[in-house]
């Protein structure tokens, strides 16, 4: 059986939400190292520029946004708890403020010159300035309010004060696992692990959570190329769909973007779109056809 492909960088929070989710799930999979920042040719080429991090590929379908990648490490593995459509509406209320509106307050609020001299050593002065600069007009461009460090702070100890109060059992709704801890984790993990601030300490359960989470590991991890991973995609063909589409542009180009930030679009063929899920169809010389799979929620479809 193929293995899934991520592509990611060590510093990703969202790449670590992921590795996490594939150690939880057993799984082995390849891995392709990406700059931080684009241009990323190789995604440019699978995934036609779309800019968030991680990406993940199986064959000739392509992942975007750790949804799609979830529901994907879930289908593979057979944990259903991962996929976000599936679980409680108190689940999915949690996961959607954790992954967008605490997961923004725990960069802002770990981003400091700590931080910025770690960066620098995991890659170089000028790649950090690069990065810096990329983020700042990623900002510029944002539908989502950021607020002040401060603010930051305030919200990142409220959500692990919730924290606390819910975590009466193991995780966060039970006594195992489901989406719900892993987007919780990858914030935590960008504070706590990767900023060292010491915040935990007045959070015993948050911190024996975290410690739970970090057990799970990153699964059975195999270092690929990107020329490796472009010729898997291109001697494979994308699965077959398993549904008619429900989208009235489906036929037609489209381009599909995120609606929050990094609203970089992706160009098309709308081949799937329903409450879930987006499928368009691109094709490039270096890869062949390939099957490019996106979230429904927090994406922006239109007529190219």
């Amino acid at each position: 059986m193929q293995e899934l492909i991520l592509y990611h960088y060590a510093m990703s929070p969202f790449g670590e939400k992921t590795r996490a989710m594939l150690g939880y799930a057993g799984l082995g999979w390849q891995s392709v190292i990406v700059k931080e920042m684009p241009p990323r040719p190789v995604l440019d080429k699978l995934a036609g520029g779309y800019r968030k991090i991680p990406v993940a590929q199986l064959g000739a379908d392509v992942f975007c946004d750790t949804r799609s990648v979830a529901r994907e490490i879930a289908r593979l593995s057979g944990k259903p708890e991962l996929i976000l459509e599936q679980q409680p509406q108190a689940v999915q209320d949690f996961v959607r403020e954790a992954d967008l509106e605490v997961f923004l307050a725990c960069v802002i609020a770990a981003s400091d010159g700590r931080l910025l001299k770690k960066l620098i050593r995991e890659t170089s002065l000028y790649n950090t300035f690069r990065f810096l600069k990329d983020r700042i007009n990623m900002g510029r461009k944002s539908r989502v309010k950021a607020l002040k460090g401060p603010e930051a702070k305030a919200r990142v100890l409220a959500h692990m004060a919730l924290m606390e109060g819910m975590l009466e059992q193991d995780f966060l709704f039970g006594d195992t696992p489901c989406i719900a801890d892993f987007s919780a984790y990858h914030g935590l993990w960008f504070v706590c692990d990767l900023a060292g601030k010491p915040w935990l300490r007045d959070y015993p359960r948050v911190e024996g959570w975290l410690q739970r989470m970090r057990s799970f590991g990153h699964g059975q991890r195999a270092e690929i190329t990107d020329e490796q991973a472009l010729d898997i995609a291109r001697t494979a063909d994308p699965r077959a769909l398993e549904a008619a589409s429900e989208h009235p542009l489906t036929g037609q180009a489209v381009t599909v973007a995120p609606d929050d930030y990094g609203r970089e679009p992706v160009q098309g063929l709308l081949l799937f779109g329903d409450a879930h899920t987006t499928i368009v169809k691109r094709e490039h010389p270096r890869t062949g056809t390939v099957h490019v799979h996106f979230p429904a929620q927090g994406f922006a479809i239109t007529a190219a």
